[in-house]
């Protein structure tokens, strides 16, 4: 019954939207605005009505999920009395019938009023409009054609018995291009005093052809007959000696008529006159009597050429990168030749530097790819839904996306391998790319609605939007078909309470006054988006579990939330889980690693004992992205239960997660050099394309070498590492040197026993920060080669340091601040500093006793606009 009951209600809503937006409705409102309030009327009367229709929808799909999961757990003959109950006896079928027979009924009641109005429904015209090309050409786009021209213009020129020529070839594979590359030549156009181009595609119109043949020579002016006779004496008047060219692109008929005609206007001509067309069949070419040029897949060399020349925005893959290269090559082989594939590819990569995004197209259907015009029509509905937001309402793009997945609003139109989030992401760049959404001025993550946009959203949703302030709280919690619920403006210590709507998708009561949450929000089973973060709650109920819809759930800033619901792993379509700042969390719960569908974790607690999750339920993950923190990995029982996360789908296959940071909890007393933690650090082996590392507490006694590894590296943070005394490669491969080719930010604190940083060679580091770095005795050599972009360079409580490292400090550094060194400070006049053309700000601070003075003798450079000298007793 649900199966059915959602085929039928699915036939109904798309009527009831394709009957909204016809043709006839548009050009009704055009025609009678005199009924406008009627009208208006009439309309609110059908979205409410195809709203409901959609609710029922979700209704019988949330029962259908339901019971699927209620059958997971059932035994055999729980499950035979359960197929039993599903007849006509049950409750739910009853109610369905209900709902299906209002909504017929409601849409036959619009129908009357429809007819009483005058309102038509017009037929629209075609779906596509037909194909049409011009004989234009980009020569410097085209390659691995020459033999192919060559060929096709030495069958144009001769004045032998070949009249009629036909391009043959599948389609997407060059046809047109080739024609338009011999149209242009300078030979060809010396040769013959007329030439012709039109495009025929799937109707051969006589009359169109003869109209584009008299146009050739007619003045601009000239109005045409639609006399069949009179437009044939024509033709024949504008043809009757000359040698001509007529190309006719994209031929399908085979019709005897159609050939007749040709040889008709050859006829006219002189004998060097030709007709080339361009066919996908070899029988068209047949039935036109025409001589064959098949033409064949483009090779391998030429089909990189015009890829590269087409998706890197130098027009080569000089300056790419190395991975985008790759990818791109890959992507050119699944092409197998076609040029059309390229081109379509080539230009929609053209301005993406992003490896994920050329990998998607890589792992996509690359005749089903959506063209970038098309993502504005799903979008505008999306734009409507954001007339919930308050005037100068600042909202962030990921947040916005996902609240439009709760509604429904992100349809997959392809067989392309996105996420659903990711084609909200494109309906967001299409409102951003038509100023629909600005920039906020604050940051590059905020965005903002301009006041009058903000108007234009509130008069397309019309009643079925609604934002205010004050006295208005029990109209709204009363409200029985909300669907959006969201608490924007919570004042700390206001009391918020549950609306009631049934319906309800959305609901935020970030930042209210909430201690404790009732059992009952079970109830509201359709909830895609729940955001409770900033909210003073200790636990949540287990009835949340029940919520099987549910895909986004935010619990950031719960601070006295100290665990999570036991059952979480029935909530399968959970695709997003927020809990940062929440410190009291102890583990994960059971079977984490069933929640299949997850995307943002981002916070993994492994538990200590088989009461929660222990790490090996992250090797389920498949699709993890975006950052990810591991905390208490002291619990890992062995390095194999570390290698368990990487079994099969792990850590090192996750090439969405960007950022991980991995911690261990700082001990009650101190226990040494563990041998294990660096066992189970080695198994946790990321991806090579991770942009941010943190390893925190970590007692080992020296990092492992898959740190060399993770060439995309951007950021390195080594907290309280107390047992390293080197970064790898350790001491015994002095040879070998550290690279990090992109990273950016270096920062290491309290990691007392590192020596060295010797080997250091990261080309794009900006800052560079050593804390508390206790037995460290040299900076990283050569550093003005190896380290050319260093801006800040932070050096506090590193009393072993001497001095700076032979040939000086990079030439790019803006900022210095050293406190804490004292064997550094003391050596002072050793450091160099006139010759660093871009120094800005200097801070020196510590308790050296033996300097006095830095007048005279500190030579600063010119540039420096900020000097801070501190804590010296004698100076």
């Amino acid at each position: 019954m649900a199966k059915v009951g959602l085929a039928f209600l699915s036939a109904i809503l798309g009527v009831v939207f394709d009957k909204m937006a016809s043709p006839g409705v548009v050009g009704f409102l055009n025609r009678r605005k005199q009924t406008e309030a009627l009208l208006k009327k009439w309309i609110d009367e059908l979205k409410d009505v195809a709203y409901t229709a959609e609710d029922i929808l979700d209704e019988i799909a949330t029962e259908a999920l339901r019971r699927q999961l209620h059958a997971e757990f059932k035994p055999v003959v729980g499950k035979v009395r359960n197929f039993i109950s599903s007849t006509s006896l049950n409750p739910f079928v009853h109610w369905v019938e209900a709902k299906i027979k209002n909504v017929l009924d409601g849409l036959e009641d619009l129908t009357k009023k429809k007819d009483s109005m005058g309102l038509q429904v017009g037929v629209g015209g075609k779906q596509y409009p037909e194909r049409l090309t011009t004989s234009y050409v980009i020569e410097s786009e085209t390659f691995g054609r020459d033999e192919d021209k060559k060929k096709v213009i030495d069958l144009l020129l001769p004045s032998d018995e070949t009249r009629v020529i036909a391009i043959v070839g599948m389609g997407g594979i060059g046809k047109t291009t080739l024609a338009k590359l011999v149209y242009n030549e300078s030979k060809v156009k010396q040769h013959f005093d007329l030439k012709i181009w039109l495009c025929v595609s799937e109707e051969f119109d006589l009359l169109k052809i003869k109209k584009s043949i008299i146009a050739q020579e007619a003045p601009p002016s000239t109005r045409h007959t639609e006399d069949p006779e009179q437009l044939q004496v024509t033709v024949q008047k504008n043809l009757n000696g000359k040698k001509f060219l007529l190309i006719l692109d994209d031929v399908w008929s085979e019709k005897p008529i159609h050939h007749e005609f040709l040889s008709q206007l050859l006829h006219y001509g002189t004998q060097e006159s030709k007709i080339l067309i361009t066919t996908r069949h070899e029988s068209v070419a047949l039935a036109m009597r025409a001589e064959p040029h098949h033409l064949k897949l483009l090779p391998k060399d030429d089909c990189w050429s015009l890829f590269e020349k087409l998706a890197f925005p130098d027009g080569s893959n000089s300056n790419a990168d190395p991975k985008l290269k790759e990818i791109g090559r890959q992507i050119v082989k699944k092409c197998k030749g076609l040029p059309l594939a390229i081109k379509a590819i080539g230009n929609l990569l053209w301005y993406e530097s992003d490896v994920k995004r050329w990998t998607n197209i890589l792992k996509s259907n690359l005749w089903d790819l959506p063209m970038k015009g098309t993502d504005i029509l799903p979008a505008l509905r999306c734009f409507a839904y954001c007339s919930i937001f308050p005037k100068d309402y600042i909202f962030k793009k990921d947040q916005l996306v996902l609240l439009w997945m709760a509604e429904g609003f992100l349809v997959q139109q392809s067989e392309i391998e996105i996420t659903t989030e990711e084609v909200g992401n494109r309906y967001f760049e299409a409102l951003v790319s038509r100023s629909l959404f600005q920039q906020s001025h604050e940051t590059n993550s905020d965005f903002l609605m301009h006041d009058l946009v903000n108007d234009l959203a509130n008069f397309v949703t019309g009643k079925f939007g609604f934002c205010g302030w004050g006295m208005i709280e029990e109209y709204l919690y009363n409200a029985k078909q909300l669907r959006t619920f969201l608490a924007l403006d919570c004042q700390a210590g206001s009391k918020t309470k549950m609306p009631s709507a049934w319906c309800l998708k959305v609901l935020s009561l970030s930042g209210g006054r909430v201690t404790k949450l009732v059992d009952s929000i079970s109830q509201t089973k359709h909830l895609r988006y729940l955001d409770f973060s900033f909210i003073d709650i200790y636990r949540l109920p287990n009835s949340i579990c029940m919520l099987c819809n549910l895909q986004t759930l935010k619990l950031s800033y719960c601070r006295n939330l100290d665990r999570l619901p036991r059952d979480m792993w029935k909530l399968i379509n959970l695709r997003h889980l927020e809990f940062d700042q929440i410190n009291k969390l102890k583990e994960m719960p059971i079977k984490m690693g069933r929640l299949k569908c997850f995307q943002t974790l981002t916070k993994f607690v492994v538990s200590k004992d088989d009461n929660g999750s222990s790490i090996g339920e992250l090797g389920k993950l498949l699709h993890l992205r975006g950052k990810l923190l591991i905390q208490k990995l002291q619990n890992v029982r062995s390095a194999k239960d570390a290698l368990d996360a990487n079994l099969k789908d792990n850590l090192k296959d996750k090439s969405y997660l960007e950022e991980l940071v991995l911690e261990w909890d700082t001990p009650d007393e101190v226990l040494g050099i563990s041998e294990s933690q660096r066992d189970v650090l080695q198994n946790l082996r990321p991806h090579e394309n991770l942009k941010s590392l943190t390893i925190k507490c970590y007692s080992g006694k020296e990092f492992p070498d898959w740190i060399l590894g993770l060439v995309s590296l951007s950021q390195l943070k080594l907290i309280d590492c107390k047992y390293c005394y080197a970064l790898p490669p350790v001491g015994q491969l002095p040879l070998l040197s550290i690279d990090f080719p992109v990273l950016i930010h270096m920062k290491i604190i309290g990691c007392d026993n590192l020596q060295s940083l010797e080997g250091l060679r990261a080309p794009k580091l900006a800052f560079f920060i050593l804390n508390n770095y206790e037995s460290l005795r040299s900076m990283p050599g050569k550093m003005h080669l190896f380290l050319p972009s260093f801006h800040y360079l932070e050096l506090i409580n590193c009393p072993e340091v001497e001095s700076f490292p032979e040939g000086g400090l990079p030439s790019n550094l803006k900022q210095i601040v050293i406190s804490g060194c004292k064997k550094l400070i003391a050596n002072w006049k050793g450091w160099g500093l006139q010759i660093l053309p871009s120094l800005e700000w200097l801070d020196i601070g510590g308790e050296s006793e033996n300097v006095e003075s830095f007048l005279g003798e500190l030579l600063l450079p010119i540039t420096l606009t900020n000097l801070k000298i501190l804590s010296f007793a004698k100076l």
